[in-house]
């Protein structure tokens, strides 16, 4: 290897090479050369770090491969060795290119040097050392100078017993030659720079302990569990996908899951920038895809609406790490282990658990193996451990100041540990962990290309590789998202677009309209028709037991909604089916109520069972539309509108709105707006949310109408992001509401357009039109990234090709048919390619 000075190195893969730092110095062009390869050929330093004590490392890249396929085909894998202790390990083992093997007429040759591998040397400096088994190297050999006769062997590579544990760097001083120091690697593993490189270059890292017993031990018990938690957050259930008893309900993740977009919650101006290599600034759309968004972060709140995928994300990020098949940018997780911790099961055992109790929640049936004992503890002290919380939410809001505070005990213990946590946006302030270095992420509505990827991969998942119809319903499907804008309003989040493609499925093509039907539609699809579809004996059930499914399942859900609960335990699910059959005689002759409880579960395709001793729904909204009709149905009017202002009730009450007739609509109206008139800290949320309930209705008391409407209106402008989206929960209504640019700030101008375009339809397009020539280019970059969720011609004709870019403005193309459009436009200098255009981009 040759730098700044000549060394040795090890081919990690065909074109990646690991060697020291202060050999390749501050060479622009080092090279190298392998035996019996491809000649000598130029690299460039990927990734470098000489400090002087505890690092001296480089990573190079070749300009082409260095060994010819054949012999690449032959690598053993690569796996690395890290020490965990202090032993010392005899058989250590490097070959490199000492000037000591320089023979008489200049040729070099090479070294195996054989010694112990120290961990326990140098423990202030941090690197290891390799003491050889045969002392110095003799005088003849040594160069005339003085100077080191192990010239030439910094960079080689360091074994112990098959494992790569370090890299050459230094014949120290005082030790006659005989020993040589090592960067440990550990010390590269704790580099996430390093980690991502590697990936980014073609090798993927991989690493086990230099064991002693115990941790030979630990080992088989990670690779089990790891084995565990790849196949337990391995599948997706996907909704409605079959007819059956719901179990062919399941797909691989690896095929269904799609990576969405997330956006950061940090002001714009702070995340819209970024540096051109000129050292110019210039716009940048904040939103990335998720692997993209998460990169180099070690503690992360993820906000998402219901449905939106929060949790199949953790699921997928669990999987990948447990495997090791992190994309680059996520190489900080590499040798991490996830543990997955469901708040909605913890919170219900009542005290938080603590870090031992950790695995007990995550993968119960290991907890109890020997090498557990004291496990997690370790891997938190250490780091590597990825903790993923899900659902802040699903913890009653009394209850969240007490997971706020084991939250952050865990970081005060565990400061280096990995940390992601979930949240519906309306149960936790902004910035609710901001002082605890967390980075908040929002997953945002689906793209319309991301619809239309989730519709090929869910007709796949059905099987239309092998069925004309089904390649049929997924044609018309796709054309009809694009085409009708309100059915492509309501397919933005993952759950309702596998309902959209079931009942698509079901009902041949002919979909209901608007939010509430689709959930009714979907719940007569899962509850009722598919049975009757596919002619299986309804058995236990009957026509009787049919009918009454809905009504019993209602009950469980509004216990859950009363009692702040996503989960309930079994004998009290068949304590309320046992108190409601004495007013269904047809359906009590069927069977007790824990037949008849078993029979929901089995049948319904919405109860599942997390646990043998607890129930939940398949997805917390089903809980809440059955609940909804519930409260309905028992005039609870006033237990609604007393928990209006909690989060964990909003969804409820929307939909009790659309359960509502019309005169018990408006009454339960009035009611919410009195509240919210009433009490000025929740004035506002509570306005917003009788707004937000007349997207659900199509017939609503025209004077309650207008008193809601003159309710949202004093809401108008949006003050912040946030509020924004607050206030387009409220649908179309708000496009007359919302006023153009004049006089406004750029913050209040830039969260007007947030609305209009969270709203998407098409009717909003005349007033994005006003700020597109808007001075602030964060309102500018929000209309150019929102361009898919409108008609494209028509939206490039009234906003796209009117946005000035002479700033640096970047334009988001998402398909084929953006980059049409902004061909015909004449191009612009900086395009963002986002989804499925994968073309060059037009330019100027």
């Amino acid at each position: 290897m040759f730098g700044r000075r000549q060394g040795s190195g090890y081919l990690l893969a065909p074109n990646v090479v690991l060697t020291a730092a202060h050999v390749v110095g501050d060479c622009d062009a080092p090279s190298v050369i392998v035996p019996g390869g491809s000649g000598r050929v130029r690299c460039r330093v990927a990734w470098a770090r000489d400090d002087d004590r505890r690092c001296d490392a480089a990573l190079l890249v070749a300009e082409r491969d260095l060994v010819p396929p054949r012999t690449a085909e032959a690598f053993e894998p690569l796996v690395w060795g890290r020490a965990y202790d202090l032993r010392a390990w005899p058989g250590a083992q490097a070959i490199g290119y000492p000037q000591v093997q320089r023979d008489a007429g200049g040729e070099l040759d090479t070294e195996q040097v054989l010694g112990t591998l120290k961990p326990g040397s140098n423990l202030l400096s941090g690197r290891h050392v390799l003491d050889s088994e045969y002392g110095a190297p003799g005088a003849p050999g040594a160069p005339g100078d003085g100077g080191s006769p192990w010239a030439g062997m910094s960079g080689a590579a360091v074994f112990v017993d098959g494992l790569l544990a370090g890299v050459v760097c230094a014949d120290p001083n005082g030790w006659r030659h005989g020993r040589l120091t090592v960067t440990p690697a550990a010390t590269l593993w704790s580099e996430f720079s390093f980690l991502s490189e590697c990936l980014l270059a073609g090798h993927k890292p991989e690493s086990r302990s230099l064991a002693s017993p115990r941790q030979l031990e630990i080992e088989a018990f990670e690779r089990r569990l790891r084995d565990y938690v790849v196949e337990k957050s391995g599948e997706l259930t996907i909704i409605g996908l079959t007819l059956s008893d719901g179990e062919g309900e399941t797909w691989p993740l690896d095929a269904a899951y799609l990576s969405l977009e997330l956006t950061g919650a940090a002001r714009p101006e702070a995340r819209s920038e970024g540096t051109c290599a000129d050292g110019g600034r210039r716009a940048v759309p904040s939103p990335q895809r998720a692997e993209e968004a998460l990169a180099g972060h070690r503690r992360v709140l993820l906000r998402g609406a219901a449905g939106s995928g929060k949790t199949t994300l953790l699921q997928w990020l669990a999987t990948t790490t447990a495997r090791g098949d992190l994309p680059p940018g996520l190489g900080h997780l590499s040798g991490c282990m996830p543990l997955m911790l469901p708040l909605r099961t913890l919170i219900r055992r009542g005290s938080l658990p603590q870090p031992e109790e950790f695995l007990a929640a995550a993968a119960g049936p290991l907890a109890g193996v020997p090498a557990a004992q004291g496990w997690v503890t370790g891997r938190l002290n250490e780091g590597t451990a990825l903790l993923l919380i899900d659902g802040v939410d699903e913890v009653p809001e009394a209850d969240r100041r007490r997971t706020l505070a084991w939250v952050k005990d865990l970081l005060a213990a565990y400061p280096d540990a990995r940390y992601v946590i979930t949240t519906r946006p309306s149960a936790v302030r902004e910035g609710w962990l901001s002082d605890a270095g967390f980075t908040e992420l929002e997953l945002l509505p689906m793209s319309r290309g991301d619809v239309l990827a989730f519709i090929d991969r869910w007709h796949t998942a059905a099987g239309q590789e092998h069925s004309e119809r089904l390649r049929t319903f997924k044609e018309s499907l796709s054309a009809a998202v694009v085409a009708k804008r309100d059915l492509g309003r309501l397919a933005t989040n993952p759950l309702m677009c596998a309902l959209i493609c079931a009942l698509n499925r079901s009902r041949r093509g002919y979909l209901p309209h608007g939010r509430m039907e689709l959930y009714r539609a979907a719940l007569d699809l899962l509850l009722i028709r598919r049975d009757r579809e596919r002619e299986i004996e309804v058995g236990l059930e009957g026509p009787e037991l049919e009918q009454a499914q809905t009504a019993l399942l209602q009950k469980i859900a509004y216990w859950l909604i009363r009692n702040g609960r996503a989960e309930i335990e079994w004998h009290k699910a068949v304590e309320i089916l046992d108190r409601a059959l004495p007013a269904m005689p047809a359906v009590a002759a069927k069977g007790g109520a824990e037949d008849i409880l078993r029979h929901l579960v089995v049948r319904s395709g919405l109860l599942r069972q997390p646990t043998s001793e607890t129930l939940d729904f398949i997805h917390r909204t089903f809980q809440d539309y059955l609940g909804a009709q519930a409260a309905v149905d028992d005039w609870d009017f006033d237990l609604l509108v007393n928990h209006a202002h909690d989060d964990q009730w909003e969804d409820v009450l929307r939909m009790a709105v659309g359960h509502a007739p019309p005169r018990a609509r408006a009454e339960l109206l009035h009611k919410l707006l009195e509240r919210g008139d009433a009490e000025d800290a929740n004035r506002h949320r509570l306005h917003l949310l009788a707004a937000a309930c007349l997207e659900q209705v199509a017939e609503v008391d025209p004077d309650v109408r207008t008193r809601v409407e003159k309710a949202a209106a004093e809401l108008v402008p949006p003050r912040d992001t946030q509020s924004a989206k607050a206030l387009a929960e409220a649908g179309r209504i708000v496009l007359d509401l919302l006023p153009g640019p004049e006089g406004l700030s750029d913050e209040v101008a830039h969260a007007v357009v947030v609305a209009a375009t969270t709203v998407a339809d098409d009717r909003a397009i005349p007033l994005l039109s006003r700020y597109a020539t808007h001075p602030s280019r964060q309102v500018r970059a929000q209309l150019a990234w929102a361009w898919d969720r409108f008609d494209t011609d028509h939206y490039a004709h009234a906003v796209i090709g009117r946005l000035p870019y002479d700033d640096g403005l970047a334009f988001v193309v998402k398909n084929s048919a953006h980059e049409d459009a902004l061909r015909r436009l004449g191009g612009r200098p900086e395009v963002w390619f986002r989804g499925t255009s994968g073309g060059g981009g037009p330019k100027d």
